[in-house]
């Protein structure tokens, strides 16, 4: 047996026959080796963190990068595929101190710094095994074993060198800034972290619309009243009204003041607010009155009050006017007598609210610059704490301080608080309660709205006063959007769209971190904060302890072991450069003064977008991967879209502001895998796809085919595991059953390949076309990979695969395979699928890499091949042959293909199986060219849809009545009563006419003397068969098939039936498919006249000898024909 033979297709057992083929025969190995000295393609792998487990989604994006890289290596390119993993930040601090029972808090007092690290490096690396096993199971080629992580110490190194190189440019500062901070993760985090997918989450939450009552002295003349004045300033955080010190103000906006009643507490008061939001904030159970006698008069009924505007003015003219305190918990540490006033901002909108807006310096980004502005600056609400330190009124775990009094140790968000021990009421509640009873609340209602979550802790961020290091990325922002044009993003839409504005429109870096497990801010501070150093490697680091050493700052250098200029691990594994060492060093200025490190480590984002360098550890060693582009920048990345604001921006800023150029050439930005509902995927309910299981269920292929064939890499899948089902049933079901085909027939003949090639020019034409066909795919194939469609390889493939390779060529020349002698013809056709069977192999094999190279191996291993591999993927990728693409031959397949598949959908209508043979089918030509190019392929055309005869006519139109209508529901509103004339009007249109207006789908209608033109949809157009005959069109050809089905076909049709049945009993039976048998059988009346008329035709589609007809069998078989029940019996001859 030259080529191995099979019962079923296994996807799962081939996906593990071929791993243990791979890791014996090194194949990873060598498909490297065999390109090392050829040109690199520079892949840059974006790092997972270890300490969470894989799941669907994550197949999907690897599957994504394996794809191009194992193309790229085909194209003769050498392809290095480093891993990675990212090991610092929140996930894992997180994770350690929920299973250590402890808070950011008890680190440095329950458990050290450094026994804290030692956990975090533990933990960090958890489930590197888990990670590993499936990038081996679902085919993807990473060097896991020489992965760079972000711990090591060469790695943290080569990062310092990074922000050195920043900070030596004047792009970095400190700064006390109002920042996003998560409490529950105790840090500050980053603009790009807060525009992470999924971090903005509608809330439904407390609002008010507060009462600030002006103080009466000094009011300007249009103010002046008996009665009391508020300010209405509208809050969806009532939180932070205790830190209010402004109110602001648009100075062009138009104010008014209204008299009428709070309706909580029915007092009387003259209320200001933007006049255009008068009727938003006194609705419900607020009336205008024309007169303020009605006001006086009025006795108070809190479901009916009234509301007069005594007068208006602009924002301008109340500047600087002062207010009372809403809510006096505490004073301003400094500067309290410039609080608690009315300030101007252009920002200002009447969109909603009330036109003021609650300023809280200490609590918001814009509040902290429009109060800076203001002449004199209003100050921030910031308290002195025990240390003498000025804080806000709410602390770094997000509770108010004792200064709040009954509000004190209250989260300011209820989500902080441990489900059990959530209280009743939130402090906005809480606080709304106070209001309303001190008649300073004019409305209190629920809002739902926007509101930021941290991307690790999932629970809400504050703005918050942090003391920072930033990074200037607004001063590089024309440079970064200036680089960013010369990136393919796939798709366009992210890199010119989401990407673009992002840049255009980016913020300072922050890079602090007040945690534990990173890499450490490598800046040194003196006392007075005058002067600052930021060290850029070990060796600079050692150099400056021992200036502090000779200067009695330190008693020794605790790194002096470690040899400079040695780069083996075993020496850089004296020094680790994390927070728990580095804190402990001391340096000296250049004064003589004592410098202390910056205690924060950075953004983890910045670890990950170091890697393109980091991972060489440059510039201490391999400067010649980076300088000399060997190995940046990337030719390809590849990661979800919810790294736009995060490893994509990070790679591109570091990379600009650095090294004046991008970090990568293309970039690939895959969507999300949700449920097959469109649904998130989560455990919580239930929905999330197991990905071991998936592949060992259904193999990596079928899931790899499935999830890049269903939809482009960039939109959102809906998984459904029954579409990897089909997936596995009709792309791999076909080409494993043309395989077995090929296999079957070419074993019984001896084809091993080994003849002679049978010329091209001396193939049959299907041979012809077939070639032509592969020719033209592999140039559309490889044109997509290049432009990375992988969607569009994959469907041009399967397409080819299912409706050129198996339901046309191989169908339609099955008899080739199986009939006649050894000779010329025959051998054209197993050349033929046996070389486009590996040229498919070779087109799939980067989305599908284990059952093509099964495939491959059972074609190649025993046959005769020039330049044969042992594995398809250390094969080259096809080339296209152009002397042999034939586009005339194809069009003209084509041509008849389309027939076929509209004359197969007509029988599926009529429910007539395709085995019931018919007499005719018609088909309009317009002229004998192409009834020419009809009758040249008229035999396979009549084999592929059993019909006898083809019958052509001249036009189309007598194939169809049509009838249109006027669409009554959509016309009649519009035309009224000119829908009479158009009625008749379209009633006078003829065949011709109805069929170019559904091909045009326009209309031009002459309406009372006017042309009107109409859509299609206008209409409802109607067609009627000619008795007889049912017609399909599909818009370029037009095809009618006679269903009338004659005493002679009907039993004709029984006969292929027969044959079916007795082709299925003899693989039940286990025959050959060389056996010859003869068999004697029983049956009704009709059964046997169709088995006597058809009876050479049944002995040669059956390799039967000799067939008796007995009505006494012993032993029988009962078959089923059209309800007609045979029973027969087969003997092997």
């Amino acid at each position: 047996m030259i080529f191995k033979e099979y019962k079923n297709l296994n996807l799962p057992e081939i996906t593990n026959e071929i791993l243990s083929y791979w890791n014996e025969n090194d194949i990873f190995l060598r498909s490297m080796d065999q390109t090392k000295n050829s040109k690199p393609y520079v892949f840059f792998e974006g790092p997972p963190s270890a300490n969470g487990l894989p799941g669907i989604h994550h197949v999907l994006a690897r599957t994504i990068k394996d794809i191009f890289l194992r193309y790229k290596t085909m194209k003769g390119f050498y392809v290095k595929r480093k891993a990675g993993w990212d090991t610092h930040g929140l996930p894992v601090e997180l994770g350690v101190e929920s299973s250590l029972g402890i808070t950011k808090e008890d680190i440095g007092r329950k458990i050290t710094v450094e026994e804290y690290n030692s956990e975090c490096k533990k933990a960090v690396m958890k489930y590197t095994d888990v990670w590993n096993n499936l990038t081996m199971k679902m085919g993807y080629w990473l060097d896991v074993n020489n992965p760079y992580v972000t711990y090591n110490t060469k790695y943290m190194e080569s990062v310092w060198w990074l922000i050195k190189q920043i900070y030596d440019k004047g792009l970095m500062y400190k700064g006390y800034t109002i920042q996003p901070y998560s409490p529950k993760a105790g840090t500050a985090i980053s603009s790009h972290e807060l525009n992470q997918p999924g971090t903005y989450q509608d809330v439904t939450d407390t609002s008010v619309t507060a009462q600030f009552k002006l103080f009466s002295k000094n009011l300007p003349s249009f103010l002046e009243t008996d009665i009391d004045i508020f300010l209405l300033a509208w809050t969806t955080t009532p939180w932070t009204l205790p830190s209010n010190t402004a109110l602001t103000v648009g100075p062009k906006i138009i104010y008014a003041r209204v008299r009428s009643f709070n309706q909580y507490t029915g007092e009387m008061g003259d209320f200001i607010l933007a006049d255009d939001l008068i009727q938003k904030q006194f609705s419900g159970n607020y009336y205008k009155v024309d007169s303020i006698d009605e006001i006086i008069h009025y006795q108070f009924d809190p479901k009916q009050i009234p509301y007069f505007k005594i007068n208006k003015f602009h924002g301008k003219e109340i500047e600087n006017l002062k207010y009372e305190q809403l809510l006096d918990y505490a004073k301003p540490s400094h500067g309290a007598e410039d609080a608690f006033r009315v300030i101007l901002g252009d920002f200002v909108t009447t969109v909603d609210g009330t036109g003021i807006v609650h300023t809280a310096p200490t609590f918001g980004a814009d509040d902290a610059v429009v109060a800076k502005a203001a002449n004199p600056p209003i100050p921030p609400l910031l308290v002195s704490d025990e240390k003498g330190d000025l804080v806000p009124l709410v602390d770094l775990q997000g509770k108010f301080r004792p200064e709040m009094k009954e509000l004190a140790g209250k989260y300011v968000k209820n989500e902080y608080y441990l489900e059990q021990n959530k209280p009743e009421r939130s402090v906005d509640v809480e606080i709304a309660i106070k209001l309303k009873k001190e008649n300073k609340a004019f409305r209190v209602e629920k809002y739902k709205h926007s509101y930021p979550n941290c991307w690790r802790t999932d629970k809400p961020i504050l703005y918050y006063p942090v003391d920072s290091w930033f990074i200037k990325a607004s001063t590089v922002r024309e440079k970064m959007s200036s680089l960013n044009k010369d990136i393919n993003w796939k798709p366009k839409s992210t890199g010119e769209g989401r990407f673009e504005k992002w840049l255009e429109n980016v913020n300072d870096w922050n890079l602090s971190r007040s945690r534990f497990w990173g890499i450490p801010l490598p800046i040194w501070i003196s006392e007075d904060g005058k002067e600052k150093k930021c060290i850029g490697s070990i060796e600079e680091l050692i150099f400056e302890i021992n200036r502090s050493v000779d200067k009695g700052f330190m008693k020794s250098n605790l790194f002096n072991d470690f040899e400079v200029n040695n780069f083996t691990d075993k020496n850089y594994s004296k020094v680790d450069l994390h927070k728990h060492m580095v804190d402990d060093i001391v340096l000296v200025s250049k004064s003589g003064k004592k410098m202390f490190r910056e205690s924060d480590i950075i953004d983890v984002w910045f670890d990950s977008g170091s890697m393109p360098y980091a991972q060489w550890h440059y510039p201490f060693e391999n400067k010649e991967l980076i300088e000399n582009s060997l190995f940046f920048p990337a030719d390809f990345i590849a990661e979800g879209v919810d790294q736009t604001r995060g490893w994509f921006y990070t790679l591109h800023a570091i990379s600009s502001m650095v090294f004046d150029s991008v970090a990568y050439k293309n970039v690939v930005s895959n969507g999300l895998v949700l449920d097959k509902n469109g649904q998130k995927m989560s455990k919580r309910l239930g929905n999330a796809v197991d990905p071991f299981k998936t592949i060992n269920d259904f193999g990596a292929d079928a899931t790899r085919w499935y999830m890049i064939s269903n939809s482009n890499p960039w939109d959102n899948l809906k998984f459904d595991i029954n579409g990897i089902e089909e997936v596995k049933r009709k792309f791999f079901g076909t080409l494993y059953n043309t395989y077995s085909f090929f296999s079957l027939y070419a074993n019984i003949d001896g084809f091993d390949n080994s003849e002679n090639e049978i010329d091209f020019s001396k193939r049959p034409e299907l041979d012809r076309w077939i070639i032509s066909k592969l020719n033209s795919l592999i140039i559309e194939v490889d044109k997509y990979y290049k432009d990375f469609e992988p969607t569009k390889a994959a469907r041009a493939i399967s397409n080819f695969v299912i409706n050129n390779l198996s339901n046309w060529y191989v169908r339609l020349n099955r008899r080739r395979f199986w009939k006649g002698e050894y000779g010329e013809d025959k051998i054209s056709a197993f050349q033929t699928l046996f070389s486009v069977l590996i040229d498919i192999s070779k087109m799939s094999s980067p989305i599908s890499p284990f059952f093509t190279d099964k495939l491959y191996i059972d074609l190649t291993k025993k046959a005769y091949l020039n330049n044969k591999k042992i594995s398809i993927h250390l094969e080259s990728f096809p080339v296209a042959d152009l002397q042999k693409i034939n586009r005339r031959l194809e069009e003209k397949i084509n041509y008849a293909q389309n027939i076929s598949s509209l004359v197969l959908s007509l029988r599926a209508k009529q429910k007539i199986k395709v085995r019931q043979p018919l007499n005719k089918i018609i088909i309009p030509v317009n002229n004998d060219k192409e009834k020419s190019i009809i009758n040249s392929i008229s035999n396979e055309l009549k084999a592929e849809v059993n019909v006898k005869n083809i019958e052509f006519m001249i036009g189309e139109s007598d194939l169809l009545i049509k009838s249109i209508k006027p669409n009554f529901k959509k016309l009649g509103p519009k035309y009224g009563k000119q829908m009479k004339e158009i009625s008749k009007i379209v009633n006078l249109l003829d065949n011709k006419e109805i069929m170019k207006f559904e091909k045009t789908k326009k209309i031009d209608l002459i309406i009372d003397k006017k042309t009107i033109t109409f859509e299609l949809d206008d209409f409802e157009i109607s067609s009627k068969d000619i008795e007889g005959l049912i017609v399909a069109n599909d818009g370029k050809v037009t095809v009618a098939l006679d269903v009338n089905i004659t005493q002679e076909l009907h039993l004709e049709g029984i006969a292929r039936e027969f044959v079916s049945k007795i082709q299925s009993l003899r693989k039940e039976i286990e025959l050959d498919v060389t056996d010859r048998i003869y068999f004697s059988y029983f049956s009704d009346v009709q059964v046997k006249e169709a088995i006597d008329k058809n009876l050479e035709y049944i002995k040669r589609e059956t390799l039967t000898q000799r067939i008796e007809f007995k009505d006494d069998l012993k032993e029988f078989i009962e078959l089923n024909i059209n309800n007609s029940i045979i029973k027969i019996n087969i003997t092997k001859v």
